[in-house]
């Protein structure tokens, strides 16, 4: 067990297996402070960041032994694995296979990635790309991938002088991102699909002596799919149709829709390139083919450490084909996100900050809304992220926070994850009390700064700057407002006013009877017709969020008190009743207010 730092609570970093003695000098604690520098792209962090240290370093520990991670992995799939990633001082890094992923440790059962570990360090739980190892022996190989069968490699006898090894990942691509790409740029509107993005390394570095033929899917024009099936459908409408009689025209009709079938022959190019430093490079003398199901197959006669085919419905030039392949392998290392800001309804000041993948947004919102938290502000436009990178905010205006009801002023942050959900509580307070005179509401902004991996330094210890932000530009705003408190100002006996008159209780009465019957026939505010300033209607409205009783009843109150003494309210009430077509309202508050009728 551990003690989350800045908490009272204390949560299951991991259990260890070992001897009794081992166990007495090993100190655990989270450290998720850091996880930043613990992911990389195309991993997916599952777990907390778990620091495990000897406190006797002379003391020699038997390894290896045994620790057991908790994690939580809401989305597994063929493409990916479990891994565990012990992490030195160096931030060097390795990976162990789990032994087990789930099961009891004591009295938990849960999802634990269980390794033996050989030292101590820094252990995290990622999701990454799934790793295909295998060997080309001397007399070739036909090796489809396990990870989608339909994507093979064809290794020709004699290709590698010698038996070589070979790691592949593949990452998929989504038809959604694509369309994403296509609908920000207009550049890339004739790329019809893409392939998977394929990495490979090839440790041996063996030179081919043959090419390599590789086979992959690469889904095909759907407009061409379309065609085809016109082109069916046409062949059926002309076979019913008396054979002798419209033999001629048969053949025209079906001759005129294969030629339209034939302009939409797509392009398909190959990109890739030989190593990072490099760069994207297209490869304009590779013949790629297309084969059956949307399976097209190529030949490589060099390594490339990455490779992706991209079908296109017409040429497009090669400088926009490296772009395009740049922007995908950044969108797909991306996850659009947005930053949820909710007060508690029963407590305004208490406040949620969260930052969520956008695709799950309306699930975080309606989770909170179960946990009693509401806007405004709404949510902030969604921004793209990558795995581990930062936000940082900070109050300003009138209104600042506290994670611990005593620290105000501070910077926060919270560390982006796909698969965990940063959020954080404070307590916020207004800085000047006599602040926003004029407004019923104390105002501030919540300032949001991105802080991109590149931009952290690699240290244990992760301290929040203070004034760092001046020369960036800021990632979003919101807005932020919190209601005064009621002031009780005690006067002495001489000064309080005594009201004899019960009109004004009376008028309580009725202003309250008449806002209930309104909002059984939910009247909306704007249809009272009350001659009251638009701040009046926001102000009742952030007042009472959920109430429209309430809501009527608050702003018939303010339209009563911008009223001179001398006024004939009733009057003039009942006129706006008549007004908004509620002439029975209007009658009845009449007959209640001659015959002083409390309701």
């Amino acid at each position: 067990l551990v003690e989350e730092s800045g908490k009272n609570e204390r949560a299951v970093a991991c259990f260890i297996k070992a001897p009794a003695t081992a166990l007495e000098n090993l100190k655990c604690k989270i450290a998720n402070d850091t996880s930043s520098l613990v992911v990389d792209d195309s991993e997916e962090l599952i777990s907390n960041v778990i620091s495990i240290e000897s406190s006797d370093y002379e003391k020699a520990i038997p390894f290896p032994i045994n620790i057991a991670i908790p994690f939580t992995s809401y989305f597994r799939g063929n493409y990916r694995e479990i891994m565990v990633k012990v992490t030195d001082v160096n931030f060097q890094s390795n990976y162990l296979t789990p032994i087990s992923l789930e099961g009891y440790q004591g009295n938990h059962k849960e999802n634990f990635a269980e390794v033996k570990i050989y030292q101590l360090g820094v252990f995290s739980v990622v999701s990454c790309l799934r790793k295909e190892t295998f060997t080309v022996p001397n007399i070739g190989l036909l090796q489809k991938l396990s990870v989608d069968s339909r994507i093979s490699f064809y290794y020709p006898p004699e290709t590698f002088s010698s038996p070589a090894p070979m790691q592949l990942k593949v990452q998929p691509i989504e038809p959604s991102l694509v369309s994403t790409l296509k609908a920000r740029h207009d550049m890339y509107h004739s790329v019809v699909s893409t392939s998977a993005l394929v990495y490979v390394q090839h440790p041996s570095a063996q030179p081919f002596n043959s090419s390599v033929t590789i086979t992959l899917p690469c889904p095909p024009n759907p407009e061409k799919k379309r065609q085809g099936d016109e082109t069916e459908h046409a062949r059926a409408i002309t076979a019913t149709v008396k054979r002798v009689a419209m033999a001629y025209h048969s053949r025209a009709v079906s001759a005129s829709v294969r030629k339209n079938g034939e302009n939409l022959s797509d392009t398909l190019k190959l990109l890739g390139h030989r190593n990072k430093e490099e760069g994207w490079k297209v490869f304009d003398d590779v013949i790629i083919q297309n084969a059956r199901n949307g399976l097209v197959s190529f030949e490589l006669n060099e390594h490339l450490e990455s490779f992706v085919v991209i079908r296109l419905s017409f040429l497009l030039e090669n400088t926009y084909l490296l772009l395009f392949a740049q922007a995908l392998e950044e969108a797909v290392c991306s996850t659009m996100a947005n930053v949820i800001l909710y007060r508690k309804r029963e407590d305004p000041y208490k406040i949620v900050v969260l930052l969520s993948a956008s695709k799950e947004l309306t699930w975080e919102l309606q989770k909170l809304h179960e946990e009693g938290y509401f806007g405004p502000p709404e949510p902030t436009q969604q921004f793209p992220l990558r795995e581990g990178e930062q936000i940082h905010f900070r109050f300003r205006g009138n209104i600042f926070a506290s994670e611990n009801g005593k620290d105000f002023g501070k910077v926060y942050r919270l560390i982006f994850h796909s698969q965990r959900k940063p959020k954080l509580e404070l307590q916020a307070k207004e800085v000047d009390e006599f602040g926003n005179h004029s407004s019923p509401h104390y105002k501030g902004t919540v300032v949001f700064y991105k802080i991109t991996r590149e931009m952290i330094t690699k240290k244990r210890e992760q301290p929040l700057p203070y004034g760092e932000y001046e020369h960036q530009s800021p990632l979003c705003k919101l807005a932020l407002t919190l209601p005064k408190h009621e002031k009780l100002v005690k006067r002495p006996q001489s000064t309080k006013r005594i009201s004899s008159d019960s009109s004004e209780a009376l008028w309580d009465n009725l202003l309250y009877w008449l806002a209930e019957e309104l909002a059984e026939d939910n009247t909306s505010l704007l249809a009272l017709c009350l001659p009251v300033r638009r701040s009046i209607l926001q102000f009742v409205r952030l007042k009472c969020p959920d109430n429209l009783t309430h809501q009527i009843y608050e702003l018939l109150c303010c339209w009563k008190k911008t009223l001179p003494r001398s006024a004939d309210k009733q009057r003039l009430l009942s006129r706006y009743l008549r007004k908004s077509g509620r002439s029975d309202l209007s009658e009845e508050l009449r007959f209640k207010w001659q015959n002083k009728v409390f309701t």
